[in-house]
């Protein structure tokens, strides 16, 4: 029973470790957009159809689309992908450019797309997610002489955030063109789990010491998945 045990152990943790390598290989892409009023649960639709065709497409590994709590014309779309081609290809799919077609009309800014890289990711494949799950985006900006010291900041944040009770996913991504500019993606088990965290000791250690080499205000946004509208 105890050998059976440890290989079914084994075998767990090396498909841990192997999801942890592709999600650290992957390329990802965050996109922000803001509809107008009228036209937000349009929007909203479109981008869950848009949605259920994208994670269709080769090469994807996770495509969260999200609508922001308290300002509903705000959405975000977190997409993974195998590699840089697969991305790629998706770009170029007949499905991506009808989407971006139909939304213009809706739009009130400009369509803000920003490729990144994994920086400090845990499994690609998250745990527990339910209707009350809420997604956090936070763009965290520093100021360039401040780039390395931040991102061991980060690093250590999102292993400390990872452990934390409720918590079912917590990343930090690196933009490609800019790399002192990183997003943190997390996703928690329900709104008190958020709370619970962002007063924990580590965060606000993280805080304090962010501020001083800051380029921007910590920009945190909170969301509920389209799929669970």
């Amino acid at each position: 029973m105890c050998k059976l045990f440890a290989r079914v152990l084994a075998i767990a943790l090396l498909a841990c470790a192997a999801q942890i390598a592709a999600a650290q290989d992957a390329a990802y892409i965050v996109s922000y957009f803001e509809t107008t009023p009228a036209a937000q649960n349009e929007a909203a639709a479109l981008a869950r159809q848009f949605g259920n065709a994208s994670r269709k497409d080769a090469g994807n590994l996770r495509f969260d689309v999200l609508q922001r709590i308290g300002q509903t014309n705000h959405f975000s779309i977190v997409e993974a992908w195998k590699d840089v081609p697969s991305q790629a290809a998706h770009a170029a799919a007949a499905h991506t450019r009808e989407f971006q077609d139909r939304l213009k009309s809706m739009l009130r800014a400009p369509y803000d797309e920003r490729p990144h890289t994994g920086l400090a990711v845990g499994p690609m494949q998250a745990t527990g997610l339910n209707r009350e799950s809420i997604y956090v985006v936070t763009h965290v900006d520093y100021i360039p002489t401040g780039k390395d010291a931040g991102i061991e900041l980060i690093k250590a944040l999102s292993e400390a955030s990872r452990k934390a009770d409720g918590n079912l996913r917590f990343e930090t991504l690196q933009q490609s063109s800019r790399p002192n500019h990183l997003t943190l993606f997390e996703v928690w088990k329900d709104a008190k789990a958020v709370d619970i965290h962002g007063v924990a000791s580590h965060t606000k250690l993280f805080r304090e010491k962010t501020t001083p080499i800051s380029g921007a205000l910590f920009d945190e946004r909170m969301y509920k998945s389209i799929d669970s509208n």
